[in-house]
């Protein structure tokens, strides 16, 4: 006899306000016990230490994940200075020491060089690979990292507060893959001390802010009850950056099935005639989602279909 499927069919997105001593992993795990959900995900490691926005994808909805990792990110975190600690944050041991403490206009000069497209290397204690295993499995086995530069983008840097003499605040808007422990790591050094992370809050994922999140607290007192679903946003939510096109009954089923539909013949000219080779689009059906899709060789192709 074959084996029932552990939990329902749930489609759609939930926003977490993640608290502070728990995993992403345990958060979409809790997410996933509320909706007695089949399948789910999350788009964006939270750091146990960090607080704030976790979307949380469910069913259909994680194959949209990797277009709420690619979009831009804010955060608020503090630094403080004067120590360098092995995880660039208050979780580490202390690693190096320095009685600098950079006053208001350094800390703010500092920070614009930082702006744009920089290279930036991972903490030692992150999920990068290394030879097929994450950093920081190698890390806490006592075994040495060393992690490549890569390129991320600061879209903005601001310092919010200078709290006192060892301790700043400061908010951030990034592209993929930043790290705000190594940026607090990098600012330090910058301004010739040592730092490190004590509080770090997502404030946007993307489409998903803050004041749309529900604390898990609040999310797991309604398990199993249907008032959970109240906050299950849609599965083209993740897509709002994506143009959207219409396609008929016919088109969709095509779509659907895996096949191109076409776009370039003289028929289509006005309903397609704005796309251009290479565009992504997301299809729908009235208001149904049908598929994530490509502009490939004069058709629409599927990337991923979007079985709702």
């Amino acid at each position: 006899m074959a084996r029932r499927k552990r939990g329902r069919p749930v489609h759609g997105w939930v926003i977490v306000d993640k608290p502070s001593g728990v995993s992403s992993a345990q958060a979409v795990a809790t997410v996933r016990r509320v909706f007695d959900a089949a399948k789910a995900g999350h788009a964006g490691t939270l750091d146990p230490l960090a607080t704030g926005v976790l979307p949380v994808a469910l069913g259909e909805a994680t194959k949209t994940v990797p277009y709420v990792m690619d979009a831009t990110k804010d955060y608020d975190f503090t630094i403080q200075w004067g120590e360098a600690r092995s995880t660039d944050d208050r979780e580490g041991a202390v690693t190096a020491t320095s009685d600098v403490r950079p006053d208001e206009p350094a800390i703010r000069e500092a920070t614009r060089r930082f702006l744009g497209e920089i290279e930036q290397v991972p903490p030692i204690y992150s999920a990068v690979k290394v030879d097929g295993e994450r950093a920081y499995d190698l890390a806490r086995s006592g075994e040495e990292v060393d992690l490549e530069p890569r390129q991320i983008e600061i879209l903005a840097f601001d310092l919010a507060e200078v709290i006192d003499a060892d301790r700043a605040r400061f908010r951030v808007s990034s592209g993929k893959g930043a790290y705000m422990r190594a940026l607090a790591r990098d600012l330090a050094e910058s301004l010739g001390t040592v730092g490190h992370i004590v509080a770090l809050r997502r404030l946007r994922v993307g489409p998903f802010a803050e004041a749309e999140a529900i604390s898990l607290d609040s999310l797991a007192e309604l398990m199993h009850n249907p008032a959970a679903f109240e906050h299950l946003r849609p599965v083209a939510t993740a897509l709002d950056g994506i143009p959207a096109l219409a396609l008929s009954g016919p088109e969709a089923k095509t779509l659907r099935n895996g096949q191109g539909v076409p776009v370039f013949r003289a028929m289509d000219r006005d309903r397609f005639g704005h796309l251009r080779e290479g565009d992504l689009v997301y299809a729908l059906e009235g208001d149904m989602p049908v598929a994530i899709a490509r502009i490939e060789g004069g058709a629409i192709r599927p990337v991923r279909v979007l079985n709702l």
